[in-house]
């Protein structure tokens, strides 16, 4: 009987250690790298439609008061897209993608994109600048 009392015991502390990970991974990720799909073969087209549809629910402004001031296919230098968060890793290769700017009222937007159609809103004063345009 106090075998597996044990047992389960250790199996509580398992659990309970496993909740903690999992919360202490949730509070890493700042709400600003979510990143999100644009289509499924993304073109600068569908990823701009997708990051206008963000900025409108983000902002609570009508999609026809947004404006895209760019849209531009660039090559980012690593997987984070320019756009670097504290404590995280990204992968160290060129990646293709898209830089769209949209102007919000008085609020300047950027977006980073990859080719592939994830995107992410870059906080001001945070973004890195592109390497230079696609090469195709």
């Amino acid at each position: 009987m106090r075998r597996l009392l044990g047992t389960g015991s250790a199996a509580v502390v398992l659990a309970v250690a496993a909740v903690g990970c999992a919360s202490a991974v949730e509070q890493v990720a700042p709400a600003a790298t979510v990143q999100r799909e644009a289509s499924v073969n993304p073109t600068l087209s569908s990823v701009t439609e997708a990051v206008l549809a963000d900025a409108a629910k983000r902002t609570g402004m009508e999609r026809a008061s947004l404006n895209v001031e760019s849209a531009e296919a660039v090559t980012w230098a690593d997987g984070s897209l320019g756009c670097p968060q504290p404590g995280m890793s990204y992968t160290m290769a060129l990646v293709p993608g898209y830089r769209i700017k949209v102007r919000a009222g008085e609020r300047l937007l950027d977006y980073h994109a990859s080719q592939r159609g994830y995107f992410v809103l870059c906080p001001a004063g945070t973004a890195n600048e592109p390497i230079g345009p696609v090469d195709r």
